[in-house]
């Protein structure tokens, strides 16, 4: 009988450790989810994963009460990317089935990527003239140079002014 394990990866290794375990023929999972950024001053979706430092891994029972095969154990241990399969006590966690269909079905499905800012979030700039001054994110919008642009919505002088910032000068206010 198969069971769904959780694997404990290094820090950002979980593509490095998802590719050798496959390697070695284990059946994975990593789900992920894309992710807006700002690098450069540009906009750009990643794709990181939904759980940082982890991956499914199906591993083969000897029987239902005997726990985990010994065989499975040490070369997982030994994949490079991997630091340690999550154990309870020396009991390895087991995963519903469930939860890997609900997982994967998300994975498949994946809609728009999330973004950093929506309209009508609370923004404060963070740099230039208008540093500290607190606003509302309108939209995102690419200029005549190439640069985008982040509409912010300020009151200067009791009047409501749509201002182009740099999106990498905003902060989300929380």
């Amino acid at each position: 009988m198969n069971r769904w394990h959780v694997v404990h990866t290094k820090p950002r290794l979980e593509a490095q450790a998802l590719e050798n375990l496959e390697r070695q023929g284990y059946t994975c999972f990593l789900p992920t989810l894309d992710v807006e950024k700002v690098s450069r001053g540009k906009f750009r979706i990643t794709t990181e994963p939904l759980f940082p430092r982890y991956v499914f891994i199906q591993l083969e029972h000897a029987t239902e009460d005997a726990g985990l095969n010994k065989q499975s154990w040490a070369p997982i241990r030994s994949t490079l990317g991997v630091q340690r399969l999550v154990s309870f006590g020396t009991s390895p966690a087991v995963v519903g089935n469930e939860l890997i269909a609900e997982l994967a079905a998300h994975h498949q499905a994946r809609q728009k990527p999330v973004a950093i800012f929506h309209a009508n979030d609370p923004v404060v700039i963070q740099q230039g003239a208008f540093a500290g001054v607190e606003g509302l994110y309108q939209r995102l919008a690419q200029m005549p140079d190439g640069e985008a642009r982040a509409f912010v919505l300020i009151e200067l002088l009791s009047k409501a002014i749509a201002l182009p910032i740099a999106p990498e000068h905003l902060k989300k206010i929380r």
